[in-house]
Order: structure tokens, then C-alpha cells, then sequence
């Protein structure tokens, strides 16, 4: 992730002052790929650069935090890996200490940067499927199939204690609700963890690898997901499908220049075409019509309206560390839901 992040900040106009990482040496490799000046043998060193203004956390989830802080301490706006934080509590200290400050502070949820996604949300806004009745859809991938697969998100004491859902569940549910304008409102989930120790097979799976929710918003809409780790064949399957009372829009993040349309006379596919879109997604088209943008143009569209934020913009739909926060919230409510088997209520 820090690879995507350097090039973001680098295409924002962005310098790389400097790069912090495990060890001096280890932050001495990385300088040259990240087009970094500098390599600094301790995170005080970084946070104390008077040219630094912003931080990007690409650390592992515990750690995120600690980074946090001492940059908000610092003076320095911060970009944070997400989960947030690995439970409530700590996100909405963080948030806090960036209000504070008066930082700012976000979080890359960046599916919200497809010109398609924007797309959808426009027409949801206008009212073109009408009232929101019901949302369903996934997240699949499978870097964890096999018990030889390993990693350190799998231990819930550097990950947290959800990994699948706290990893990409949450970019669902923040996709969700940031194409709908409505919050999901109570959870009933269960999770399933297929291989009980991986790696070198000693050390016991405390995370788990797939959840199966449903959900109801405040709206009164009715939901389902699958968020799965260890579904062969998909790489990065996001899917989203939004119902209404007069039609259907559905995105999926492996053909992001496409939105399906589906209505009960007909049904159409709307493509990415910077000259026909709305204004809000058409700011986000950077290239002509058929020439294909991806996860990277999502990444540096995010970068982009953070440092318009740092010089006072206030570019619509940039997630903060308030949805960090949210995101955390709804984590903790399918965990408790899972442990339960029973409907949890989410606070908002």
C-alpha cells in the first residue's frame, strides 16, 4: 500500500519528504521505489520534519494509532490506512485528536472515487430508481484459499479482531451507504473461519475468513452481503447492487466502467463516458471514454481532494476519520452479532 499511496501523493503534486519504516534499513530500501529524499530511523525523526505536512499510515492495524497521534501531536495532517483502528474506542480517539488539532484526517475507502459509483449516487439522489427497498451484493477474494496462505492480518493481536470483514466488509458497507445516503441501522451475521491454523501450521487462526450478514437500514431498507477471503477465482469481486421502487443500479469493481441499469420495461448498461455522465462523476473521468481507469485513478482522486482539503476545499464525499469511526461501529456490531447469533443494533 505504500507503493499506491507514494504514487497518488507524487500525481497530486505531492513531495515524498521521507519514508519510516520496521527498521532504517528496511525504510532505506523502500526510498528508491517510493521516490522518497529520505529515510528516517525513527517515527519521531519524521513527525519532527519541519517539511512534512502530511503523514500517510501504511502500517500494520495496531500500530495505527500510535502513528496517528504523534503526527497529530506534531502539527501534521494525516491519511490513515483503514480499519481506523481495531476497535471503536480507539478510532473515535484518534477522530477526536485530529478535531482538536484542527487536522485533517482521512481514511482511503477510495471505491468511492469510481465515476461510476458517483454516478450511481446521483441518480439514487435524483430519485431515478426511487425509495431504496432493498441492497445486496459481496466482496470476494481469495489470497487466503489455502492454509499454506498467510499473513499478518491473521493475527486479530496485529489485524484486530475481524479480519475479513474488518479489511474489505467495510468498504462494502461504506460503499453502501455512500451511494444510498442511508445507514445501516442493525446486523445479524455469522462468520466461519475455514482453516483453523495456517502457515507453518502451528499457530491457530484466531480471525475469520468469510461473514454472511444481513442488515436493515434506517430507512427501512433490507440487506444481505458475503464477505469472503477464500473464494477461489476472485480477485477483488465488489459487488453492489442497489433496489429501488422504480429500478435497479448495480457496480461492480472488477468492470468499474460499466453501471447496470435495470428497469421493469427495459434495461440498459451506462458506460463511462466523461461527456455524458453528471458533473459530479465526470469530475472523477480522467481519461476519454474506452480508455480504462482502475483502482490506482481511484487512489490518486482520493489523494487529490485530501490536499485540496489541507488548502481549505471541501470536496464532497471525501471520507474522514468520522467514517473510520463508522466503519468500527459496524465491525464491532457483527462480531457481537456472530458471538450472539442474534439481531445487534448499531450505534450511530
Amino acid at each position: 500500500m505504500g507503493r499506491v499511496h507514494a504514487r497518488a501523493a507524487q500525481v497530486a503534486g505531492g513531495r515524498i519528504v521521507g519514508v519510516v519504516g520496521s527498521s532504517l534499513e528496511r525504510a532505506r530500501a523502500a526510498r528508491a521505489e517510493f521516490r522518497a529524499e529520505d529515510a528516517f530511523a525513527t517515527l519521531e525523526d519524521l513527525v519532527a520534519a519541519v517539511d512534512v505536512g502530511v503523514v500517510h499510515v501504511c502500517t500494520p492495524n495496531h500500530l495505527h494509532a500510535e502513528v496517528t497521534h504523534a503526527a497529530l501531536a506534531a502539527g501534521k495532517h494525516v491519511v490513515c490506512e483503514k480499519p481506523l483502528s481495531t476497535d471503536v474506542e480507539t478510532a473515535s480517539a484518534m477522530a477526536r485528536a485530529a478535531d482538536a488539532a484542527a487536522r485533517i484526517g482521512t481514511v482511503p475507502f477510495v471505491y468511492r472515487f469510481h465515476p461510476m459509483v458517483r454516478e450511481a449516487r446521483e441518480r439514487v439522489r435524483r430519485g431515478e430508481i426511487g425509495s431504496v427497498v432493498l441492497a445486496h451484493g459481496s466482496y470476494l477474494q481469495d489470497w487466503l484459499l489455502l492454509p499454506s496462505d498467510d499473513n499478518w492480518r491473521v493475527d486479530p493481536a496485529l489485524g484486530g479482531p475481524m479480519r475479513a470483514f474488518g479489511d474489505i466488509g467495510s468498504h462494502w458497507c461504506d460503499l453502501l451507504e455512500f451511494v444510498t445516503g442511508d445507514r445501516i441501522a442493525r446486523v445479524s451475521a455469522q462468520t466461519s473461519t475455514v482453516h483453523q491454523s495456517r502457515g507453518d501450521m502451528s499457530v491457530q487462526v484466531g480471525t475469520e475468513d468469510a461473514v454472511v450478514m444481513q442488515f436493515t437500514t434506517d430507512a427501512g431498507a433490507a440487506g444481505s452481503a458475503v464477505i469472503s477471503q477464500v473464494s477461489a477465482g476472485r480477485k477483488n469481486r465488489l459487488l453492489l447492487e442497489v433496489s429501488g421502487t422504480e429500478g435497479t443500479f448495480s457496480f461492480d469493481q472488477e468492470n468499474p466502467e460499466l453501471l447496470w441499469y435495470g428497469g421493469r420495461e427495459r434495461s440498459s448498461v451506462l458506460v463511462r463516458d466523461p461527456d455524458t455522465l453528471t458533473p459530479a462523476a465526470a469530475r472523477y473521468a480522467r481519461v476519454p471514454a474506452g480508455h480504462a481507469q482502475g483502482y490506482q485513478d481511484c487512489f490518486d482522486h482520493f489523494v487529490a481532494d485530501t490536499y485540496a482539503a489541507l488548502d481549505g476545499d471541501t470536496p464532497d464525499g471525501l471520507p474522514t476519520f468520522d467514517d473510520g469511526v463508522r466503519a468500527t461501529r459496524i465491525a464491532d456490531a457483527v462480531q457481537e452479532s456472530a458471538a450472539k447469533q442474534a439481531w445487534v443494533e448499531i450505534v450511530q
